[in-house]
């Protein structure tokens, strides 16, 4: 459904914690007419979720006085093109469900919706970091891994709608299970609660990502040492996969692991330059500039043609 251009924007950002709704003046603002948050309390349940879901949309109706004409949701996991049911969520509830079609129903709106990922991607390539690039790879480095992929200003979803994820990509043919049933997925070694994992396996100690980071940075711990070198290496042999099949204009790396100056400095440039196919790395790799609007800026935009 296309909109005129002066149509306001209104976008959710479905999360494992909170749910956040978002009305954005115009696909080129920043600047929201109404913003507001409420705790998804996914433990309840699936319809729970969506009356928490309804109550998002009715409070932004409420707090600006306008009505919403179709909703862009970015949610964990994706709708799976051929049957239209939810998949590959990590808020297991919502896995095999019809997410997309029970809240159009339950609002009397089209629903367009999107992984995550996508909408972090699709946001920073509009209104972010990426601006004015024709491909885009955005990344989210968190407790988990996402990626997503934008082409021209849109996100591609692909036959499966599973476009741009990286985080189930096999790295460690050998490692550690992952929840989707593969071993050594990206996820599994590149994620802040990965490196947290391998950490305490060579060490024995559980410490949170900053104190392993903290300690490599002042020599005192050669596992934080050795932890945070591993994830140097198979980042750059993780992402020159993407640059040789995709080629990005541009990389943008968000999540809280994402925040390492370590990724961004030329040891980890030089590192994927020896498993590119192409002399040298011209690729930059960027920090996101919209902070935690991301997610729901970029679902926002989803409804914008």
């Amino acid at each position: 459904m296309s909109r005129p251009a002066s149509s306001p924007l209104w976008g959710i950002d479905l999360g494992g914690t909170k749910i956040e709704g978002v009305i954005l003046p115009s696909a080129s603002s920043v600047e929201p007419l109404a913003r507001l948050r409420l705790p998804t309390e996914a433990a309840q349940g699936y319809e729970h979720i969506l009356d928490q879901i309804e109550k998002v949309v009715l409070q932004l109706r409420e707090t600006s006085g306008l009505f919403p004409e179709i909703l862009g949701i970015g949610t964990p996991g994706v709708t799976d093109p051929l049957t239209g049911l939810l998949k590959n969520s990590n808020t297991v509830c919502l896995n095999g469900r019809p997410l997309r079609d029970d809240l159009a129903r339950r609002l009397g709106l089209p629903v367009k919706m999107a992984n995550d990922a996508n909408c972090f991607a699709l946001a920073e390539a509009r209104l972010g970091a990426a601006q004015g690039h024709e491909t885009v790879f955005g990344i989210i480095l968190g407790t988990g891994v996402g990626a997503g992929i934008v082409v021209r200003g849109h996100a591609l979803t692909g036959r499966h709608g599973i476009a741009g994820e990286w985080g189930h990509n096999v790295l460690e043919p050998d490692g550690t299970p992952c929840y989707c049933g593969k071993k050594g997925c990206v996820e599994t070694v590149l994620s802040g609660t990965g490196l947290q994992k391998f950490y305490h396996r060579i060490s024995g100690k559980n410490l949170p990502l900053p104190e392993i980071v903290r300690l490599a940075a002042n020599g005192e711990d050669p596992h934080a040492t050795a932890t945070l070198e591993r994830l140097q290496n198979y980042f750059a042999k993780g992402l020159a996969t993407i640059l040789n099949i995709l080629d990005p204009d541009v990389v943008v790396i968000g999540g809280g692991v994402g925040n390492l100056d370590l990724l961004y400095a030329d040891p980890v440039r030089r590192l994927i330059e020896q498993h590119l196919f192409n002399p040298r790395l011209e690729t930059p790799l960027l920090r996101p500039t919209l902070g935690d609007s991301a997610g729901v800026f970029g679902a926002a935009l989803l409804i914008h043609k």
